[in-house]
């Protein structure tokens, strides 16, 4: 195993140079925020959607436009209201009276990089239009089914604060979101320099393609080949297993959740781990990886109940609770 851990070790340094060249580059708009452009590129690393929560002015559009700048990928921005259709998202056939036949005009999701902006803006069917394109990586217009382009990402943001003109995401499509990040505010120190660099009438977006999509799908294959341990492994299952039967492992926090997270937050939390080891530089994934990456893996996929919000109890103390008091191997 240890000749294996080496060649696994000297692909992550040779590919290093991936991630800092997305950095440098995305660093020239973006002030701070690094949790956020972490969370996104950790999205891209391990072929996971991700989910953008904060109040406006956060940057959030703008950090993905920026991501979606450093790589020659297709990209699109898909501005979600209440009066958008699925075929708006999708595409849609038009009929041609002069030969009787129809033709598919494809929409805005046939892109690499999907930027849905206030996703939780648009009604349940262009939610439904959107579920098959996240999990499947296709689309069916009519009685074909269109294959996306791979890479294919879907970076969406919502406000948490306004409730007028918004549709609360169902827990299907919530789970299709590897990583829900909440953003922040900056520090002072930040913000001062975000007053000093954005602070005037003119403002470009100077950010140039270092990456390719043939590229991204070859770091995921060294991200495939990161080792986790089986002592890690059960660590991932004990995790998202507590969220369902806290009782098992003598955790006081069963009246506080409603439903678990699913097997799908198993899987995400390992590949996204493996991501994150990347992105640290190492062939292997170490429990303090679980412990970073676990609260954007889980926050959006338990549920809590009436009396959690009566004791304002969120998922994030759930998390907190669960991965203080799990043994870690």
């Amino acid at each position: 195993m240890l000749d294996g851990l080496t060649a696994i070790n000297e692909a992550v340094k040779t590919r290093s140079e991936f991630v800092t060249k997305i950095k440098a580059e995305v660093s020239k708009v973006i002030v701070g925020q690094e949790k956020l452009v972490d969370g996104l590129l950790l999205g891209l690393l391990a072929n996971g959607h991700v989910l953008l929560e904060g109040v406006p002015g956060l940057a959030k559009t703008l950090s993905v436009k920026a991501l979606a700048g450093t790589i020659k990928a297709a990209f699109q921005r898909i501005q979600f209201t209440p009066d958008l259709l699925p075929a708006d998202l999708i595409g849609t056939l038009i009929y041609n009276p002069q030969t009787g036949s129809f033709t598919t005009k494809k929409g805005p999701i046939f892109a690499q990089i999907v930027l849905a902006d206030e996703v939780n803006r648009a009604p349940a069917k262009v939610q439904s239009a959107l579920l098959e394109a996240m999990e499947e990586k296709q689309v069916t217009i009519g009685e074909e089914t269109y294959p996306l382009a791979e890479p294919f990402m879907v970076l969406a943001t919502q406000n948490p604060l306004e409730q007028q003109g918004t549709y609360p995401l169902p827990e299907a499509q919530l789970d299709r979101f590897m990583l829900k990040l909440k953003v922040g505010y900056p520090s002072k120190a930040e913000e001062l320099l975000i007053l000093e660099k954005a602070a005037r009438t003119s403002r470009k977006l100077e950010i140039e393609p270092v990456t390719t999509p043939e590229e991204i799908l070859e770091v995921r294959q060294v991200v495939d080949q990161i080792y986790l341990d089986p002592k890690i492994k059960d660590y991932i299952v004990k995790i998202v297993h507590a969220t369902r039967q806290p009782e098992e492992y003598k955790l006081e926090i069963g009246n506080y959740i409603e439903c678990g997270a699913s097997p799908r937050a198993t899987i995400n939390l390992a590949v996204a781990a493996k991501a994150y080891a990347f992105m640290q530089g190492r062939g292997y994934v170490v429990p303090n990886d679980i412990k970073t990456i676990g609260p954007d893996i889980l926050r959006h996929r338990i549920n809590i109940t009436y009396e959690a919000e009566a004791d304002e109890v969120d998922a994030d103390a759930i998390i907190k609770t669960i991965f203080d008091q799990i043994e870690v191997p």
